[in-house]
């Protein structure tokens, strides 16, 4: 299965910024007991890559990406830990191009009609819209499917679950992205019980 098959497939991605990479293999199996099996590491914080690495070691069943990259170097200590595939909240035409010279799966974020388009140029057909709720939430993703059908979009930013069906409705969205699945202070306090009962709940909405 194709890391896109797998978006596909799930439906909803957890967005996770973690300070502690030990208790990444943790936040990993409580996930994957709430029925998610895709998790977004973003880059914003020094334990991005440790984290990567841990989680691909101990939970290989999980699929995790590396979020919020933006230089092709940080892509590479992506790749390099174990990463599946590169998320970015803009369109960096520099990682995009180190991502397709490597095969490696990209969704660079995108705000504008601009954007996309020149994500299409690059060949991409799969982008994340962000801010998704900032930009007009589901009202932009519809008038976004006009001009570009053949665009598929994952939303991520202000996405919870209540407007999480609403998102998912939509024919243009592969998936969501979601920080509330596993808040930062639940990681912190070590509450991965608190985490499955979210992933469960995200992951049943998701599917619903």
């Amino acid at each position: 299965m194709t890391f896109f098959e797998k978006l596909k497939q799930e439906r909803i991605i957890p967005v996770v910024k973690i300070q502690d990479a030990s208790k990444a293999p943790a936040l990993a199996r409580a996930l994957l007991d709430g029925g998610i099996s895709v998790m977004e590491l973003t880059f914003r914080t020094d334990a991005a890559a440790d984290a990567i690495r841990a989680v691909c070691r101990e939970t290989p069943e999980m699929a995790v990406c590396a979020g919020t990259v933006l230089t092709p170097e940080q892509a590479q200590e992506a790749l390099l830990a174990g990463a599946k595939a590169i998320v970015s909240p803009g369109t960096n035409e520099e990682v995009v191009r180190f991502c397709l010279a490597h095969g490696v799966p990209v969704i660079p974020g995108v705000a504008t009609p601009t954007e996309a388009e020149a994500c299409m140029r690059m060949g991409l057909d799969t982008v994340k819209l962000f801010p998704a709720e900032v930009l007009g939430g589901t009202a932009m993703l519809k008038a976004l499917a006009g001009p570009y059908a053949k665009l598929r979009f994952m939303p991520t930013g202000g996405i919870n679950l209540r407007n999480l069906p609403e998102y998912l409705r939509l024919p243009n969205v592969l998936c969501c992205g979601g920080s509330w699945i596993a808040p930062e202070k639940l990681i912190d306090a070590g509450d991965f019980g608190a985490i499955t009962e979210l992933a469960r709940e995200a992951a049943q909405t998701a599917r619903g």
